[in-house]
Formats: C-alpha cells, structure tokens, sequence
C-alpha cells in the first residue's frame, strides 16, 4: 500500500461504517501513507492513526446514546445538536483519551478538509503542518450547517469539509497519489438532491454569499464526483468499498443497535475485499 492513497467520505453517524472498515486494517496491519478525509471521515482516521484498536467504536457507538453526544437538549442549550465540546474536548482528554503522542508518531499523513465560510471552498489541513492541532481541525471539519457553529481556526472561520468537497478524491490526486482507496458512506445508487432550503441558507449564512453558492451547488459537486469515481474507477485508478446493503443509519442516528449493526458490516466487508484489495494495489 505504499504507493496508494486513502480517501474517506464524511456522512455523520454513517461514518461507523467506515470505523468498522478501519478497524479490520488496523488489525491486519494494513495503513496507507496518506490519508485525506472530511468531517467523520477525517474523525475515524484519527483513532486509526493513533492506532487504537476499538476506540472508534467506544466513541461512536457506545457513547452516541449519552444526551451529551447527540440530543435536542444540546440543541435547545447551546444551539447545536451534536454536543461539540463533549465530542472534542471531554470524550479525547477524559472518558476515552486519544494517544496523541502515538498519533504524532505516525508516519502516515493526514489531510482534514474543512469549508471556508469567506470563500465557500475547501481548505485542507495536514498533520504534517508546524502549526497543525488535530482536534480544532476535526471541530471544524465536522461542524454542520444549522446545527453546529462555525469554528474560527488560525483565524479564519470554517464549517464542514463535506460541504465543499464532499469525497475528496481529487485532493488525493493533487497531492500526488494517482491511485487510492476509496471508503463511502452511501449506497452505490446515490445521488444527492437540490437543496430545498434556498431562502433558508441565505438568511442564515448571507454574511458568507461564496458560502451560500456552495451549499446551493453542493449536490452538484457531489454528483459530479460520484460520476469521476466510477470513471477513476472503471479506470483501474480507485478501489471503492462502500456499503452494499441497504442503510438503514442516517446521518444523526442514536440507536447504538443499528450503529453496532453497520459497524461490523464495515467491518466484514472490509475483511471480504482485503485480498482482492491487495491484489489491485500490487498492480
């Protein structure tokens, strides 16, 4: 794998699929040497890097019932649904801590994308970079639209990475991996609708009208990368692993059943496609 590149969708509480395929590579001994990822996506790596075997499961699947984590009593108290200082602050430093030394120690790379509100487009933030602090890049690569506030990092103001750059293939490709692994979070037949809260965007967000055009053309963006993967992939240039069954997670789901459930279906797929996997990558 040490040509390859790692590519990570975002999707919220979907991205346990992810941590489940994850979970499988770490304890095969599988990494990559660079990995890009948005919002969840960027969220799993991190443990993955760390290489803490399980805590992507503590965290967003054992914790995700707490009110603290995910509820409309965060939502009717600090105007956010996700509980974000729960999620990167007390869960990290306290109830289950990162390794941040074995994280820094790492030889892998790590891109988080996040949304410039000023600009509506996406910047990318590297472990690699003299000033890098993981979990206010994460904050603000995970922050949604509506339901978390913007996150100010090294003075600029940023939302989430999904919004601009939703599978950011191509920011692997930019920074020079010509082949990658792709993990998605939605089922093959996907394609994402118009946004139908037009008026809603602008009345919320029009202090940032470059944001605003992209949350209006992000279903475009996003349809347009679906088509670019099947064409990358049809290519021999992406290895696509990405639910087959039916989801039945959205994108703030609370039951830790059905969580548990896509968990290990990641899980199992992953151990499924490994050796068809390496076989592809030793092309």
């Amino acid at each position: 794998m040490e040509s390859v590149g790692l590519v990570l969708e975002g999707g919220g509480m979907r991205s346990v699929y992810t941590a489940g395929v994850l979970e499988y590579f770490a304890e095969q001994n599988v990494y990559f040497p660079y990995i890009v990822g948005v919002s969840a996506g960027a969220c799993v790596a991190s443990s993955y890097l760390s290489r803490q075997k399980g805590r992507n499961k503590k965290v967003n699947v054992d914790w995700v019932s707490d009110p603290r984590y995910l509820s409309w009593r965060n939502w009717f108290k600090n105007r956010q649904l996700f509980g974000m200082d729960f999620i990167f602050d007390e869960i990290p430093n306290s109830l289950a801590p990162f390794d941040n030394e074995a994280f820094a120690a790492s030889s892998e790379e790590l891109a988080i994308g996040t949304t410039d509100c000023e600009t509506g487009k996406a910047v990318y933030h590297y472990k690699s970079d003299p000033d890098f602090d993981l979990l206010s890049a994460l904050r603000a690569s995970s922050s949604l639209p509506f339901i978390a506030p913007i996150v100010e990092y090294k003075g600029k103001p940023y939302l989430d990475g999904g919004i601009s750059d939703p599978i950011p293939l191509r920011q692997a490709e930019r920074d020079g991996y010509s082949r990658n692994i792709l993990i998605l979070t939605r089922n093959s037949d996907y394609l994402k609708s118009p946004n139908r809260m037009a008026w809603l965007v602008r009345r919320a967000y029009g202090k940032y009208p470059k944001f605003v055009d992209t949350m209006l053309t992000r279903h475009k963006v996003y349809n347009d990368t679906v088509t670019y993967i099947e064409q990358q992939e049809r290519a021999g240039a992406a290895f696509v692993i990405r639910p087959e069954q039916t989801l039945k997670v959205g994108r703030m789901e609370r039951d830790p059943v059905k969580l548990q459930a896509l968990y290990e279906q990641g899980y199992e797929d992953a151990k499924r496609l490994l050796p068809t996997l390496q076989a592809w990558a030793s092309r």
